[in-house]
C-alpha cells in the first residue's frame, strides 16, 4: 500500500505552518505532554493502538474482581474534547522513519511531525520463553486484566463441581511468578479473595483451602523497597495463606502447571509479573538500547543524534541523582512527560534549554492485603494500616475525574466493611468448559 500523509490538525484553528508534535502512546507520560502543551501554538496529533487511558496501577484490581474495567480507564477522545488543537488517531505504529520525519502506521499511512515524542509503554517479557504467554498471561491492559479475572473466577467455578481431589487441588491452586509490587498485590489479593469473599458463595468447596503461590527468583519480594519492608511485606503475605517461594526460578510454564527449582506444581491458573521488555521504539529508531529493550537517551529526553525526537516513561533509560535507574512507575513517566513539554515550549520561544532531566522520587507505594500495604517514602517508611489508607488516598487523588473518584472510593469502602467484591463478572469466556484452554 502506497503511503498518505495523515492530516494532523485541523485548518480552522491551526496555521498550515503550525509547529506539528506527533505523540505516540496515550499513557502517563504521553497523556502528561498533550496536557502541558495546552496553549501552546502547536499542533498535537496523540496515537494509540487503544482508545482509552488506563490508570495501570490499579489494574491488578481488575484482575482480582474489585474494580469494574470503566472505574480505572478513560476514553482519550473525551479526556481531550475540550483541546481544539488536539487530534486523536486510533492507529498502530510500525516504525518511523527518521530521515524524512515520518511515523509509520499499520495500515501504510504515514504522519509527518516536527517534533516526535515516544511514550510507547512496555510488553511482558519471558525471558526467551514467549511460549508460556498462553498458559501465564501477564498483566498491562484492560484485556489482560479481564481475562485473568475469567481465569480466576472460573478456577472457582469448575472446582465447584470436580470431583476429582487432584483435580480439584490445581484448580485451587494460584500461581504468581514475580515478587515486585504488581505480583505482592495480585497474591494478597487473590488470598483474600478465596479466604474472605467468595467461601459463604460455594457450597461443595471450601475455598478457603485454596493455594496461592509467589514464586519469586531472587532473595526477597519487593526488592526495590527498603528490606525492612520487604520483610514486613514477606511475613504479612505468609500471615493471610500466601506461599512464598524465594530464589527459584520458574523453568517451565504449560497448561498442567509450572516447574521451579526442580519440583512441580500442578495449577490450572498461572500469572505473570516477573519481567518486561520495552516496545520496539529503539529498533524503529536504530539507536542504542539496554538489556530490556529501552531506549538510552540524552540528558535531556532526546533520541541520540535526533534532537527533535524525545522518549519518555517505559520506553527509555535514564539515571536518578542517585545513580540508580529512574523507576518505570506513573509519576516518573509524568514528570519526564511535564519536562519534555517545557523542552518544547522553551524551543518555541527560542531558547536553548539547558537543564537536564532531574527526577524527584516521590516514594514507593504497594498494597499486601486488605487494610495492610507499605509505603518507603526514603527517610519515612510506614507499614500497616495506617500506609493502607495512605496507599488508598494517594490512588483516589490521582484517578481521572470526581466520579471515577468517588466509584472507587465507594468501592473499596463496601469491601471494607463488607468484604465483598462487586466486580465478580465472567466475561469473553465462551463457557465454563474452555476453562483449560488457553487464550
Amino acid at each position: 500500500m502506497m503511503e498518505r500523509d495523515v492530516p494532523s490538525g485541523r485548518d480552522n484553528v491551526t496555521a498550515p505552518d503550525c509547529h506539528r508534535v506527533v505523540v505516540v502512546g496515550a499513557g502517563f507520560g504521553g497523556l502528561e505532554t498533550v496536557y502541558r502543551l495546552a496553549g501552546t501554538p502547536v499542533s498535537i496529533t496523540l496515537i494509540d493502538r487503544r482508545n482509552h487511558h488506563l490508570f495501570q496501577p490499579l489494574l491488578y484490581q481488575v484482575a482480582t474482581a474489585s474494580l469494574a474495567t470503566s472505574e480505572i480507564a478513560w476514553p482519550i477522545r473525551h479526556l481531550l474534547s475540550g483541546r481544539r488543537e488536539v487530534t486523536t488517531l486510533l492507529a498502530s505504529v510500525t516504525g518511523v522513519d527518521v530521515a524524512a520525519r515520518r511515523v509509520l502506521l499499520e495500515d501504510g499511512d504515514a504522519l509527518g511531525y516536527d517534533t516526535l515524542v515516544l511514550a510507547t509503554g512496555v510488553r511482558h517479557a519471558y525471558f526467551g520463553r514467549d511460549e508460556w504467554e498462553p498458559f501465564a498471561p501477564g498483566l498491562k491492559t484492560l484485556e489482560d486484566a479481564t481475562t485473568i479475572r475469567r481465569r480466576l473466577l472460573l478456577a472457582f467455578e469448575r472446582a465447584e463441581r470436580e470431583s476429582d481431589s487432584q483435580r480439584r487441588a490445581a484448580l485451587l491452586t494460584f500461581v504468581i511468578v514475580g515478587g515486585g509490587p504488581t505480583g505482592v498485590e495480585l497474591a494478597g489479593t487473590i488470598a483474600d479473595l478465596a479466604r474472605v469473599t467468595l467461601p459463604p458463595d460455594f457450597r461443595n468447596i471450601d475455598t478457603r483451602a485454596a493455594r496461592v503461590v509467589l514464586i519469586e527468583a531472587g532473595p526477597r519480594v519487593l526488592a526495590g523497597f527498603a528490606e525492612d519492608l520487604s520483610d514486613y511485606a514477606h511475613r504479612s503475605l505468609e500471615r493471610i495463606g500466601v506461599e512464598v517461594v524465594l530464589g527459584r526460578a520458574v523453568s517451565e510454564c504449560s497448561a498442567d502447571g509450572v516447574v521451579y527449582g526442580g519440583e512441580n506444581l500442578k495449577s490450572s491458573t498461572i500469572i505473570w509479573a516477573a519481567g518486561v521488555r520495552a516496545s520496539p521504539a529503539a529498533e524503529w529508531l536504530g539507536v542504542p538500547l539496554d538489556r530490556a529493550g529501552r531506549v538510552i537517551v540524552e540528558p535531556d529526553l532526546t533520541v541520540p543524534g535526533h534532537p527533535e525526537i524525545f522518549a519518555v516513561g517505559d520506553t527509555v533509560t535514564i539515571a536518578a541523582p542517585d545513580g540508580q535507574p529512574v523507576p518505570g512507575i506513573a509519576p516518573a513517566a509524568k514528570q519526564q512527560g511535564r519536562y519534555v513539554a517545557n523542552i518544547i515550549k522553551a524551543r518555541l520561544r527560542g531558547e536553548t534549554p539547558s537543564a537536564p532531566f532531574h527526577y524527584k522520587h516521590a516514594g514507593s507505594l504497594a498494597q499486601i492485603g486488605k487494610r495492610l500495604a507499605v509505603i518507603d517514602f526514603g527517610r519515612i517508611k510506614l507499614r500497616g494500616a495506617l500506609a493502607w489508607w495512605i496507599w488508598g488516598i494517594a490512588h483516589i487523588y490521582f484517578l481521572i475525574g470526581v466520579r471515577n473518584r468517588l466509584s472507587v472510593a465507594i468501592s473499596w469502602l463496601w469491601n471494607y466493611l463488607r468484604d465483598q467484591r462487586s466486580a465478580r463478572l465472567i466475561t469473553q469466556g465462551r463457557s465454563a468448559l474452555d476453562y483449560r484452554k488457553p487464550t
